[in-house]
């Protein structure tokens, strides 16, 4: 297959990615890397079309929930999916934890396409939420990118090492959903 279909499945699965969590776009990107470590791509062309896809549309889901966010959850719908109460202590979150809780929260599976729509919901200010956001997906696919490219001669090892890092991520991610859980469990009922 021509380098370019390959370039452009990269970059749409990273954008993707912030749209539709569930979409692989960690394996996408360790794909083009080992691709890149046999010759057949360019890692600087793998990491750049991953890194501005995926910032495009982070940016893009964060100004859609920054314009329209607030009237969504205001609505019928959005009042089911999210209270008002839930939204004011994310509001304060961001408020307290501000850049660099948005750039931790970007290194985490699930968290991270959670990050951007929520940041704009808020209110936070573009540079407080986006610096952040494009500094951890650089450090993550950059790190995927040259972990991959250096350290997977074959494609089973490529996605070994992938899977370990995204498991102990994904236990760090579900204890943080737990801890939230609890929490919103012991707000409403201190509020009853």
């Amino acid at each position: 297959m021509p380098a370019v279909p390959l370039y452009l499945s990269i970059g749409l699965f990273a954008a993707v990615e912030n749209i539709f969590p569930p979409v692989p776009a960690d394996t996408v990107v360790a794909f083009g890397a080992f691709l890149a470590g046999h010759g057949i791509l360019d890692p600087w062309i793998v990491f750049a079309v991953t890194w501005v896809c995926n910032v495009g549309s982070a940016a893009l889901v964060y100004l859609v929930g920054r314009h329209y966010g607030r009237a969504f959850f205001q609505g019928r719908i959005g009042r089911r999916l999210v209270s008002e109460s839930t939204l004011a202590h994310i509001e304060a979150a961001y408020a307290q934890h501000g850049s660099y809780g948005i750039f931790l929260s970007r290194l985490l599976p699930v968290w991270r396409a959670v990050v951007p729509p929520f940041a704009g919901v808020a209110h936070v200010s573009p540079a407080r939420a986006l610096i952040p956001m494009a500094t951890a997906s650089a450090l993550w696919y950059g790190g995927i990118t040259w972990l991959v490219f250096r350290l997977a001669p074959t494609l089973d090892q490529a996605l070994q090492v992938l899977g370990g890092v995204n498991r102990i991520l994904a236990v760090v991610a579900l204890g943080l959903l737990l801890l939230l859980l609890l929490w919103i469990r012991n707000r409403r009922r201190a509020a009853r």
